[in-house]
């Protein structure tokens, strides 16, 4: 609730019903004799003493994991060879990484960051024991779905787009990118012509090239920057939501288990920032 100010995207990322989480939060404001939740029409906020909860509740939750880590494995050691796509690393794991390094210091941690495509062939490759990817949720079951993605058209603000059947411009990753195939078929599918304005393998530079007002771009609803502007009202086709799914090696390492299971955790509940 806290990051999805919103019920039912509460209960989507949980995938619990919405009247299933609702009753929860319910149950622990009564145990607790406080007020965690300030409801409104539109969205909901944490009050100050669902802050003071959310805060001690994380502590005692990371608490728990590295006891628990300590004490069924104290001399696990070995190298994670992780891939993940780069604005899903930015976003969701630096609190999940960074805890899991405190709690297992002897495992060594190797990221990668690329497209969903690229961090395939490398998984193919023999060269990631686990990998992050970006699918369709109607596309093939690979691997075990971990989080679910809303995505939006985003652009400066404010932001004109072209007159008539002018093309709009578009910022994107060079292909195979699944954020830049979706945008090329909603347009296409609604008959908007459309051209490449800037394209960077890099998310910092797309986001840069959005700033400079060069076009727009498909991004995760909830990985929008604060000085960018979400397109709801402006005309352009609906986006259908991503997934993220976790894929694994056959014969995982020790550590590999541990980091499996501890992102399996942390993204299936929706604890990571």
């Amino acid at each position: 609730m806290a990051e999805t100010t919103s019920f039912t995207a509460a209960a989507q990322r949980l995938l619990r019903s919405q009247s299933a989480v609702s009753l929860q939060i319910k149950r622990l404001e009564q145990q607790l004799g406080v007020r965690l939740l300030a409801r409104s029409p539109r969205l909901v906020a944490l009050t100050g003493e669902g802050e003071l909860v959310l805060d001690q509740a994380r502590r005692l939750l990371a608490l728990n994991d590295e006891l628990v880590a300590r004490a069924r494995e104290p001399q696990l050691a070995g190298l994670v060879r992780l891939g993940v796509p780069e604005d899903f690393a930015t976003a969701r794991l630096p609190r999940l990484l960074a805890e899991f390094a405190r709690t297992h210091p002897g495992v060594a941690l190797e990221v990668t960051c690329e497209l969903t495509l690229p961090l395939l062939d490398r998984f193919s490759a023999g060269e990631l024991d686990l990998a992050l990817i970006k699918r369709e949720p109607t596309g093939p079951a690979t691997g075990r779905r971990v989080w679910r993605e809303p995505l939006v058209w985003a652009a400066a603000s404010p932001f004109r787009l072209p007159a008539g059947d002018d093309p709009l411009p578009l910022v994107c990753s060079p292909r195979p990118c699944v954020l830049r195939q979706r945008a090329v078929q909603a347009l296409d599918a609604a008959g908007r012509p459309w051209r490449v304005t800037y394209s960077c393998a890099s998310l910092a530079g797309n986001q840069a090239a959005l700033r400079a007002g060069l076009g727009i771009a498909v991004l995760p609803r909830d990985m929008v920057p604060a000085d960018l502007a979400v397109l709801d009202d402006h005309g352009l086709p609906e986006l259908a939501d991503l997934e993220v799914a976790l894929i694994e090696v056959p014969a995982l390492t020790a550590p590999a288990q541990r980091l499996r299971d501890t992102i399996l955790r942390e993204l299936e509940h929706g604890r990571a920032d």
